[in-house]
């Protein structure tokens, strides 16, 4: 009877908890907007009410609705002074790192337990921008798969990560640099992906997806940062290209491609890749091929001005890597105007890792600056950036079963692009991550 009455304790004690949980998980929070833009593109509302119920949008409502007449146990979030609108999503960042003069120490000291630790304060820094999705293309691939998916899961806060698994060829910017043959044997894990000629880029695309990647990266051409003076010209050969790309769709995974001259881009987009990172010299036929093939550009701005003022003002670049950076930072915005009023499909992106996590709205002034429109901006930071990693259906808009990714400003950053430097409230999947 003992042994009884004990059991349905345990189990009186155990559905309490469970109730408990349930309770908690279905509370009901209720955003009072004084003005919500529910979908970039379109025109912002006055007034709005947006219900928010297991991480998701359960309705939105005209007026401002009294939470009690919505449920019992509604919470409200008075944003009414406030402009409401979908969480922002940067497709280029790099959360293991931040370009500066201790690079070469931290690369010999730093620890991959304690590199993880720091990648993510950067994400959380991130977030706390407004940046609720971020596109992670280079880092130590199992870091940050294990930290996408400890997110993924809820044992840790942070933005939804889509992490991508790089493949580059040998000597090209994608392989290491700067580092002496002696201790190369210590980078085995990114030597795995490095490959020369289609075979074997097909197998080093496949072994990126198997042990975890969402995309593939890829480097056309040559890059600022690579330590050597190898230009940014062209360096993987098409059928290279080809072979990773479709190595990749046969998996269902897409290919992001870093290019800066125009050869690398529309080798790149011939092969079909879903996206040009950087994309600074495109011209008139990358332009045709990029509405072609419906491939977004991914601008990078801040990078370009970031590795300028570093080349012009600082030490922290190599002499090699200053003569690239002053003239890709030069070009790039002139370039990206030209792109932008071709009709280039843009998603933003900063390459953030260069330039400081948490700073990465400065890229939307820099695109103000250079001649796109604000509503634009946050489109290509929300509808377009959504598209581009097929999440279409959970993010972008603030819509009905969508998720609530939702940020807030105090003013419209359709009236000041500026507004966004300085986000008030964050809220990831229904949790308020930041409120002022």
């Amino acid at each position: 009877m003992k042994l009884l009455k004990n059991n349905k304790l345990k189990i009186s004690a155990a559905l309490t908890l469970m109730a408990l949980a349930v309770n908690a998980w279905a509370d009901t929070k209720v955003i009072h907007a004084g003005e919500l833009l529910t979908v970039p593109g379109s025109k912002a509302l006055s007034k709005q009410t947006l219900v928010i119920k297991d991480g998701k949008i359960l309705q939105v409502k005209s007026g401002f609705i009294n939470p009690k007449e919505i449920a019992e146990d509604a919470t409200l979030i008075d944003l009414s002074s406030s402009f409401v609108m979908p969480g922002l999503m940067d497709m280029h960042v790099h959360l293991q790192g931040e370009l500066g003069p201790r690079n070469d120490s931290e690369t010999l000291k730093m620890s991959s337990q304690l590199m993880q630790m720091r990648s993510h304060m950067f994400a959380m820094r991130t977030l706390n921008a407004g940046f609720t999705t971020v596109r992670d293309v280079g880092s130590s691939p199992q870091e940050m798969y294990a930290m996408r998916d400890a997110i993924d899961n809820g044992w840790m806060q942070g933005p939804t990560i889509i992490a991508a698994g790089g493949v580059g060829i040998t000597g090209g910017h994608a392989d290491v640099s700067g580092v002496s043959p002696e201790l190369m044997e210590f980078h085995d894990e990114s030597n795995k992906t490095i490959c020369n000629g289609p075979f074997d880029c097909r197998r080093a695309a496949r072994h990126s997806i198997k042990y975890g990647a969402d995309l593939i990266k890829i480097t056309s051409t040559g890059g600022v940062l690579t330590d050597r003076a190898t230009g940014t010209g062209q360096q993987m050969e098409m059928d290279e290209l080809k072979e990773v790309v479709l190595a990749a769709k046969r998996m269902g995974s897409k290919v992001a491609s870093h290019a800066h001259q125009e050869d690398g881009i529309i080798a790149a987009l011939e092969a079909g890749v879903a996206s040009i990172e950087h994309g600074t010299y495109a011209g008139k036929k990358a332009y045709k091929l990029f509405k072609e093939t419906g491939a977004y550009l991914v601008p990078t701005l801040l990078a370009g001005e970031t590795v300028l003022q570093m080349a012009k003002n600082t030490n922290v670049l190599s002499e090699s890597q200053k003569v690239k950076a002053i003239k890709v930072g030069t070009d790039m915005k002139g370039n990206f105007a030209k792109a932008y009023k071709a009709g280039v499909k843009i998603a933003f992106g900063t390459d953030s890792g260069v330039s400081q996590h948490g700073t990465n709205a400065q890229e939307a002034v820099l695109m103000f600056n250079a001649g796109m429109p604000a509503a634009d901006i946050i489109k290509s930071a929300t509808v377009n950036a959504a598209d581009l990693i097929d999440r279409s259906s959970s993010l972008g808009t603030l819509e009905v079963g969508k998720m609530a990714d939702i940020i807030a400003t105090h003013g419209s950053p359709l009236n000041n692009i500026e507004e966004l430097l300085d986000v008030d409230f964050v809220m990831k999947a229904g949790e308020v991550i930041k409120s002022k």
